[in-house]
């Protein structure tokens, strides 16, 4: 994996958000805290660019929400000494799905979700004129490990440049609380959810093989006789490619 000086990887972020909010000028930041350490490590760099008293953290649990998600959510916001909202989706949730969809499966009801959580970011943002602030790490925007105008919706990527692993040493940098860094990566959409169980593959593999294929320029068949697993890094090479309209702006059809 590449080498980063965190100091200043954490000082261009933080520049890189003041440019933002000053180019639209709007000088507040709207977080969903999920009490994962993504959200965690994007409220806690927009408090560094913003100041605390301009980052607004919302936390959207839903009625299958492991109590963890919630519980350390709040801690985070206590850490950073935030204003935080509680809005239960449930309720919108559930409402949809009873009337128009009552058989739909886990996925179907977990990406409405992730959409009905940024409805109501992107609510809050006019209510706070403030900029809704994107959580993606660049591992899982590369995958397209998220939710299209879902969780990947947002007027900026804060941490879209740092892989998972880089994310997790980024929050020890900062002294982010462990309780938060040590948990099990996950989406919280269902019951039992795991990410790296749903991708198949550890956020450590498929970092390093990211990296390798895509800033290395190293060969899937250099990649295999290095000792990655064949199966691994096809499968990532799929994923990336089946996810690419996640990553780009909807194309336009030219008459």
């Amino acid at each position: 994996m590449r080498k980063i000086n965190y100091e200043k990887a954490i000082e261009k972020i933080v520049d890189f958000i003041i440019t933002q909010h000053n180019k639209a000028n709007l000088p507040k930041a709207i977080v969903g805290l999920s009490g994962g350490i993504d959200s965690s490590l994007t409220a806690t760099l927009c408090v560094k660019a913003l100041g605390k008293e301009n980052v607004i953290g919302i936390m959207m649990p839903y009625k299958t929400s492991h109590p963890d998600s919630l519980n350390h959510a709040k801690e985070i916001a206590d850490f950073l000494q935030i204003k935080y909202e509680i809005i239960e989706i449930s309720p919108m949730v559930d409402e949809y799905f009873k009337l128009y969809a009552p058989n739909a499966d886990k996925l179907r009801k977990g990406n409405f979700m992730a959409r009905s959580r940024m409805c109501v970011l992107y609510d809050k943002s006019a209510q706070y004129n403030a900029l809704v602030a994107g959580t993606g790490n660049k591992s899982e925007l590369l995958i397209g490990y998220c939710t299209q105008y879902g969780d990947s919706a947002c007027a900026y990527e804060t941490i879209g440049d740092l892989y998972k692993t880089e994310v997790w040493e980024a929050a020890k940098y900062l002294g982010l609380p462990n309780s938060v860094i040590e948990k099990k990566p996950t989406a919280d959409l269902w019951h039992g959810q795991s990410d790296e169980e749903e991708m198949g593959i550890t956020y450590k593999q498929l970092d390093e093989i990211l990296y390798s294929l895509f800033e290395l320029k190293i060969s899937e068949e250099k990649l295999t006789e290095a000792g990655f697993s064949l199966s691994d890094v096809k499968k990532v090479i799929s994923m990336y490619n089946k996810s690419e309209f996640k990553r780009n702006a909807p194309p336009i059809a030219k008459i």
